[in-house]
């Protein structure tokens, strides 16, 4: 005998929505068993990696500003998602989206206009579009894969990226370090709260989450491309047009990338480095995913993720662990999410050989 897995005739919506929950402890329980692996006690490890970062009012604060991005990103990705187009370059689009708004700000280093920040911003969506592009045409044109040409991209972002600030870009007065100048202050956001990094960064991340719940939910665009996703076959009866999902899927989520940029090099960075994104473009994949692809989910999804972030840096601190907890916490997650969503769509079952007897009923 073996075991088989059978597709459910209707998923159970709550089980759906709690998976992540169910995934969220699973990793926790991994946790449980690492840490107690490598000699820590767990009880402590556990409160030095997920309260001791939000004990205060500045860590609460750090929690918001990487939740920013995140969910910045996430709303981007999880429209495309939806309708079956997987852009896996959002961290590529970040990078170019913050070329391009940095760009700006060094172009206009000396300008003390009002009008500086939101033109960077802008120019930090186009520039994720522009680099979003590229799939979506080699995708309608020629059929290429967007998930390996847009992940391809990445490693073209972050060597163009590299490539200015050790050269063209650098500032003369770095002490020789692969870096820009320092942004004007009319060139960064605002802080929302003295004594913290947290700043205005966030409010465009949760306009634009709002935004990106109307748009799914409100609007007829995002229903069609809910309807592609759903039934592509249903879809193309209806006369929705397939290249034109690919297109809104792949510039939409570039642009929100490409404004996360911005958000990083005008927010707690201040300028262009080679280090600006610590992942977050991959990191949101999971956020989106973890949220169910739903705004108000992918929220909660990005703090959870957030607070990973920041648990390992204070892991690497207090318990002398080393960087790779964050990405070992991140991807158990996401592993448990999938097998979690498995066992929402499918059930086990037993195959039994060909030509073995059924079970016989034994009578009462």
């Amino acid at each position: 005998m073996r075991l088989r897995l059978e597709a459910r005739p209707e998923p159970s919506r709550v089980a759906g929505w709690l998976a992540p929950l169910i995934a969220a402890a699973a990793t926790l329980v991994v946790g449980f068993v690492l840490f107690s692996a490598l000699g820590k006690d767990p009880v402590q490890a556990f409160r030095a990696f997920f309260l001791k970062p939000v004990a205060d009012l500045y860590g609460v604060s750090e929690l918001l500003l990487k939740a920013s991005p995140l969910m910045l990103i996430a709303t981007g990705l999880a429209a495309g998602y939806r309708a079956n187009v997987w852009n896996i370059g959002a961290e590529g689009q970040l990078l170019v989206g913050a070329i391009a708004g940095g760009g700006l700000a060094l172009a206009f280093h000396d300008a003390d206009s009002p009008l500086l920040l939101p033109a960077m911003i802008a120019a930090g969506a186009l520039g994720g579009m522009a680099w979003a592009a590229i799939p979506a045409f080699l995708r309608t044109r020629f059929n290429a894969n967007e998930i390996l040409v847009s992940l391809m991209l990445v490693y073209v972002a972050t060597h163009l990226l590299s490539w200015l600030v050790h050269g063209p870009w650098r500032d003369p007065e770095g002490f020789n370090f692969p870096q820009s100048k320092l942004f004007h202050a009319a060139a960064t956001y605002a802080p929302l709260l003295e004594g913290t990094r947290l700043n205005g960064g966030l409010l465009v991340a949760l306009g634009v989450v709002a935004l990106g719940y109307l748009f799914m939910q409100k609007s007829l665009a995002g229903f069609q491309m809910r309807v592609a996703g759903l039934a592509p076959a249903a879809a193309n009866y209806a006369g929705i047009s397939s290249r034109r999902t690919v297109w809104l899927g792949l510039l939409g989520g570039g642009a929100c990338a490409g404004i996360a940029g911005v958000q990083e090099a005008a927010g707690p960075v201040g300028q262009l480095l080679p280090s600006l994104s610590p992942g977050y473009g991959f990191a949101a994949i999971i956020v989106a995913f973890v949220g169910r692809l739903h705004p108000l989910g992918i929220v909660l999804a990005s703090l959870l993720m957030s607070l990973l972030y920041l648990g390992g840096e204070s892991a690497q601190l207090n318990l002398a662990l080393p960087s790779a907890v964050t990405g070992l916490f991140q991807g158990t997650l996401l592993f448990f999410l999938l097998a979690a969503d498995v066992l929402v769509h499918y059930r086990l079952r037993v195959a039994r050989p060909a030509g073995s007897p059924a079970p016989v009923a034994r009578a009462a």
